[in-house]
């Protein structure tokens, strides 16, 4: 049986070091000189043999910083081989799943690009470096620990790089004062084109966001970002540059990159030296998107606090309204978390300038004809807990006169007990949940389970011995996992059924109760049968009922086809839960 993958974009820090004091550096103490020892390269290959253990395959693995050419020359080369040679070990792999294999790959600030041009050269490395434009900007803010200037130094180093068939780009980081000198900034792309080998058209504008403490640069408004990209649209179309305008300069804020995903968690990661793992490099060195220690956490803890931090993030600043009415969410997801939590807001601080990019760009960025769909599975994974107020409405000529679900039970006093709350208590390490129907509640729960957690089940006094002969009676348990597969003749997409338990009302009396007027079940052990089974990517669902209500919910269905239509999911009571798999390796 072929195993399955899970991908993931692999940054790794092999140094905090940096040559360079940039006076809005966001790691800012951070960059602190430390003596080099061998975990430069030990901790990238343990990381990277740990994920594989347990399935987990970096598709990519790029070098960030501090500032990775202050590493020596053999230390450089080394690390640069290992990413060459992983790239050429996994290619099959990479490959048959839908991944590119590219060369190995820097983030740098180009000041000691020299210093490494010959391994850049042998192992056809790809480079990201970074300038301020305008460059009368860079000179007064990209300097080095020395108070030195640095701009004629890395314009000399780009020259080294004339000839050499390997990638390089610059990106460059507009907060106000670089926007109040705009015309300054198409001069200096314009001689960039024309005076080095850097390909302008392979080039990224990245907007600034400031934090609370941040005194030295302000962040664009957003009517001024979209300003901005106007300006600098008008000034580059019909060039020999309108490619990288309208394709990569500002691509940052296409669904190519990172704000694509419902949860960044799942597949963005940063890897510091010493073992840490944040998420990317605006989480880095935040404890809200620290992940865990590759030394000291297993893997399923590490890809599970990823995706737990970064969906408590999003859900810290809530659901903008806004957003529902938005027919570019499917490709925005609301923005970065990291930024929405440092403004206090709930989208993306770059809003207004992505929708121009979609409106000015239609064939590639159409709005979502099926917006509604969208955003219900968008907060069904990201905002449970409200998703049930933006559920799809119904589609095609409905009858105004078939009674509603609400009526329908009503006047059944059999069915009441199908939607009851006051039924079945769920006990989850102390902490009770009264359970509902997923039909009928207006709020999503979910709740998260270990293999340490202690569950059981507080079912009321009657419920069992509420039909002919209770002895024949009996608690029905049913597990689903929240991965969904196809089932029956009309290959109805649902979620996969684990398991099914029934325990009859003579074993439960015979159980101690510590609640007056319920009996109680533990299920501690016997879910622990089935964790292995579950969903790590997606909540799982357990239901609860009994053997005679569950019958009489069929019996209804096939007797009442308005009861039929509007109960076609699972109506018992029930509850949401992560698993959490928390055993080591």
């Amino acid at each position: 049986m072929d195993r399955e993958y899970k991908f993931i974009h692999l940054l790794y820090v092999p140094t905090m070091n940096c040559n360079m004091q940039c006076k809005y550096c966001y790691l800012k103490e951070n960059t602190v000189d430390l003596e080099q020892d061998e975990k430069y390269l030990k901790t990238l290959e343990y990381a990277v043999e740990k994920f594989k253990e347990a399935n987990v395959i970096p598709f990519n693995i790029s070098l960030h910083g501090g500032e990775v050419t202050t590493l020596s020359k053999i230390d450089f080369r080394n690390i640069i081989k290992y990413i060459a040679d992983y790239y050429d070990d996994n290619r099959k792999i990479i490959e048959d799943n839908g991944f590119k294999i590219g060369a190995p790959h820097i983030k740098t600030n180009l000041f000691n690009l020299e210093k490494h041009i010959d391994t850049i050269k042998e192992f056809n490395v790809s480079i990201s470096g970074s300038l301020d434009l305008p460059f009368s900007l860079h000179e007064e803010y990209r300097i080095t620990k020395g108070n030195q200037k640095t701009l004629s130094r890395i314009l000399n180093n780009i020259k080294l790089l004339e000839g050499v068939p390997n990638k390089k780009k610059v990106s460059a980081t507009i907060f106000k004062e670089h926007y109040d000198k705009i015309e300054e900034i198409i001069e200096d792309i314009k001689f960039l084109e024309k005076n080095t080998c850097l390909d302008m058209n392979d080039f990224n504008f990245m907007i600034g966001f400031v934090t609370e403490d941040e005194q030295i640069l302000h962040a664009m408004t957003q009517e001024e970002q979209v300003d901005f990209y106007n300006k600098i649209n008008k000034a580059f179309e019909n060039t020999s540059l309108e490619y990288g305008l309208k394709n990569t300069w500002f691509a940052e804020f296409t669904p190519a990159y990172c704000t694509n995903c419902d949860n960044c968690g799942e597949k963005f990661f940063l890897l510091e030296r010493n073992g840490d793992i944040y998420s990317c490099v605006r989480g880095q060195k935040n404890e809200d998107y620290y992940y865990g220690n590759i030394y000291n956490n297993s893997v399923e803890e590490i890809l599970n606090n990823a995706k737990i931090k970064i969906y408590q993030n999003h859900n810290k600043m809530g659901f903008n309204d806004e957003c529902n009415n938005c027919k570019y969410l499917y490709m925005c997801k609301t923005g970065c978390p990291y930024v929405k939590n440092i403004y206090k807001i709930n989208q993306s601080y770059t809003c207004k300038l992505q929708q121009q990019i979609y409106r000015d760009n239609k064939e590639i960025y159409p709005t979502d004809e099926n917006n509604e769909e969208s955003v219900y599975l968008y907060l069904n994974k990201m905002h449970p807990s409200i998703s049930k107020k933006y559920y799809p409405k119904l589609k095609g000529n409905i009858e105004e006169n078939i009674p509603s679900l609400a009526e329908i039970i009503q006047n059944d006093n059999k069915l009441q007990n199908i939607y009851s709350s006051d039924i079945f208590i769920l006990d989850i390490d102390g902490k009770e949940y009264k359970l509902e129907s997923q039909i009928i509640k207006s709020e999503r729960d979910i709740v998260y389970i270990t293999d340490d957690s202690k569950v059981k089940l507080y079912i009321k006094h009657g419920i069992l011995e509420d039909c002919e002969y209770p002895q024949n009676n009996s608690l029905y348990i049913m597990l689903l996992s929240g991965d969904t597969i196809k089932y029956g003749d009309e290959q109805r997409v649902k979620q996969e059924h684990v398991m099914t338990h029934q325990i009859y009302t003579n074993t439960i009396k015979k159980e101690k109760s510590n609640k007056e007027g319920f009996y109680c079940v533990e299920l501690t052990d016997l879910l622990r049968l089935y964790y292995s089974k579950l969903s790590i990517d997606n909540p799982n669902n357990i239901f609860f009922t009994t053997s005679e209500i569950r019958d009489y919910h069929y019996y209804k269905q096939k007797n009442n086809a308005y009861y039929h239509i509007q109960t076609i999911n699972l109506p018992f009571q029930n509850i949401e839960f992560c698993y959490i798999d928390l055993k080591e390796e």
